[in-house]
């Protein structure tokens, strides 16, 4: 049951790439704010914690069994952004590299024969799965959407109905 070795290694790092997308994704909730788009931030902002969310799914796999999970080092974002569809499009590679990461680290658990940490890790994998389609989702909305203020303001509107259903 103990978790040791690359594995937790693998685990710690992606403890840090999780805190990582929550930092990519609060700096976007403060671009588009800035374009005074608040729902799109609060879109943003409900991303944020639900990734500060796995990060501890992760650290609670590692406790329970009995491996020190450690936060690594978290660089600022590097993320300039022009438009919602930037945005968007940072988000979308940030979840891609997470799901890169998630799978990788399903490999190195088959390979090491942990199956105590498929269940953690099939959860993730469908769970990217769903990020990934929901950030494409947005994206061709954003694309169909093109200079449209009224569109863009409508797609504020609903993108911000998740900031609600997140408090």
């Amino acid at each position: 049951m103990d978790l040791k070795g690359k594995l937790a290694d693998a685990i710690n790092d992606q403890v840090t790439l999780e805190i990582q997308a929550a930092v990519v994704y609060r700096q976007l909730a403060i671009e588009m704010d800035v374009q005074d788009l608040p729902g799109i931030s609060g879109w943003f902002l409900a991303q944020s914690g639900e990734e500060l969310e796995h990060a501890q799914k992760f650290t609670d796999h590692m406790t329970d069994r009995d491996a020190q999970p450690k936060i690594g080092t978290i660089t600022a974002p590097n993320v300039t952004i022009g438009s919602v569809l930037e945005a968007f499009e940072a988000a979308l590679a940030h979840e891609q590299k997470v799901s890169e990461s998630i799978r990788n680290l399903y490999r190195l658990a088959q390979q090491e024969g942990d199956i105590d940490s498929i269940p953690l890790l099939n959860w993730f994998i469908s769970e990217q799965l769903e990020e990934e389609a929901s950030v494409g989702e947005i994206i061709g909305r954003v694309r169909l959407i093109g200079g449209d203020g009224n569109g863009l303001l409508r797609l504020d509107a609903e993108l911000g109905s998740r900031k609600e259903a997140a408090e």
